[in-house]
């Protein structure tokens, strides 16, 4: 503990050095190339022994731009403890030479281990944010920072998984059988309409043990490039079936909920994957009563979640109740410059649309960089609202003390 604990002191130059570096974005293209053709473990190594700490030291000189009060939390400290020892793991390996026969077999055992320790960040960080939550409440500012943060911090945790996933999938023995054409964790050949259907009946038996019921699901599919045939990406498939069973889930529940007491069948959910020249896109639409105009910026906050808080027992449904099921899908979908947007018409029902680029080289990460931009963001005091702001309750102007001249 006392080594530990040394290394500790040690590493806060370390933090300062690392984040001066920026990331170094990596497209599909990228990725896939080199898992195909020229895979070399020790390349590998070189290049993520030095990544991995730019993009931890990034994200954990930002997290110390955080209010005091968040950062003495104790699920928060947690987190932070767990970045720090991941950080330090990772320096072990700073000058050691790929030729030693056992570094590289221990750097992969070191990344599975860091990648299991990093597990359970997101309800951790969350339940955080509940607890200051609780304690402080929230002001405006406040928590334009912390959404400003959260998105850039869970951003930079799904490239550290990916960088690790696609190094331990390539050279480690954790190979899945059942998708033997998989670069890593990435599909050259991603059928787009078969993850729709798996997201859907996943989300599906969900839906059926809570309401014993669930909408039906009409898949269509538009093919620019090549008409009439089945739509396919280069992407990776979790990635996508994150996204589209985090959709579905919200599209049957205000389906059934809407329509509980109807005696006709519920409608059905659409599905419209379209494949055009520059975007794939994927329209999830269903007849769920809506969202008012008002409500919309909320679901992307992590700050507006009305559900109680869950727990965080192994076995429980990721992320439910935290409400952040939507803010994390867009930064999924936006991790390889695509996004992800809500549009809905309240009293009918809500369309929920994918964008992702159709070429993977245009798909490079869209990374946080800890900079004076990103410094200023937490430090710049809010300005005054610079546009009319109605009051509660509208004027009755029949009982103003001014009466107009007549």
């Amino acid at each position: 503990m006392r080594i530990f604990t040394s290394l500790l002191k040690d590493a806060h130059p370390k933090i300062e050095y690392y984040s001066k570096f920026s990331p170094s974005p990596l497209s599909i293209k990228q990725f896939l190339d080199f898992g195909r053709e020229n895979a070399c473990e020790k390349t590998s190594y070189m290049f993520l022994r030095k990544e991995l700490p730019v993009r931890l030291a990034n994200t954990m000189r930002e997290v110390n731009l955080l209010p005091d009060n968040l950062l003495n939390q104790p699920s928060v400290k947690l987190v932070k403890k767990w970045y720090m020892q991941s950080f330090v793991e990772l320096l072990d390996y700073e000058n050691r030479k790929p030729e030693d026969p056992h570094v590289l077999n221990d750097f992969l055992e070191a990344l599975i281990d860091i990648r299991n320790r990093h597990n359970d960040v997101v309800p951790t960080m969350a339940q955080g944010v509940i607890e200051y939550k609780d304690k402080f409440g929230f002001d405006p500012y406040t928590s334009s920072n912390i959404q400003y943060f959260l998105d850039r911090f869970y951003t930079n945790r799904i490239s550290f998984r990916m960088l690790i996933n696609q190094h331990t999938l390539l050279f480690g023995n954790d190979i899945n059988p059942a998708h033997p054409k998989h670069i890593g964790s990435i599909d050259p050949t991603c059928s787009v309409a078969e993850v729709v259907s798996d997201a859907y009946d996943t989300a599906k038996m969900l839906c059926e043990k809570y309401y014993l019921a669930a909408p039906k699901l009409r898949i269509e599919e538009f093919n620019m490039k090549a008409p009439k045939k089945p739509i396919q990406a280069v992407y990776v498939p979790s990635h996508l079936f994150h996204m589209l069973f985090e959709l579905f889930k919200n599209s049957m529940r205000a389906t059934v909920e809407l329509h509980e007491n109807s005696i006709e069948e519920l409608p059905p959910v659409k599905a419209k994957v379209t494949l055009g020249k520059e975007d794939l896109s994927i329209k999830i639409s269903d007849r769920g009563g809506g969202v008012p105009l008002r409500k919309m910026d909320r679901l992307f906050n992590y700050m507006y979640s009305t559900a109680p808080t869950p727990s965080l027992e192994p076995g429980a449904v990721p992320l439910a109740g935290f409400g952040y099921g939507l803010p994390i899908s867009r930064l999924y979908a936006r991790y390889f410059q695509g996004d992800l947007k809500l549009y809905s018409m309240e009293g009918v029902g809500t369309d929920a649309v994918i964008y992702l680029k159709a070429l993977s080289s245009e798909s490079f990460e869209r990374l946080p960089v800890f900079n004076k931009s990103a410094w200023r963001h937490y430090k710049t005091s809010p300005e005054a609202d610079d546009w009319s702001n109605p009051s509660k309750e509208p004027r009755d102007a029949s009982k103003s003390k001014y009466k107009a001249n007549r």
